[in-house]
């Protein structure tokens, strides 16, 4: 298992994920102390990442379900308004 800085973490993410593609683990330290591991996914991971719909697809159901939706404040004055109130 190999380690990295935090720094270098940032630096080389590139040749991190490289590694971790073909099986290292690395651990990751900051100011010298170990903070988290990366490991390559497993296969009952990797099967359950698959069966995700994509970011494009729920962004889209996201946004047909915010144009549905009836606000319930006519603004952030209103909002304001009642906020106050109840306090």
């Amino acid at each position: 298992m190999g380690i990295i800085t935090a720094k270098q973490l940032k630096q080389k993410t590139g040749e991190v994920i490289r590694k971790v593609r073909s099986g290292e683990r690395l651990t990751i330290t900051y100011r010298g102390k170990p903070v988290a591991v990366i490991v390559p996914p497993i296969k009952e991971e990797i099967k359950a990442l698959e069966g995700l719909r994509s970011f494009n697809d729920a962004w889209r159901d996201i946004e047909e379900t915010l144009q549905k939706a009836e606000p319930e404040f006519g603004g952030w004055r209103e909002a304001n308004a009642w906020i106050r109130d109840r306090n």
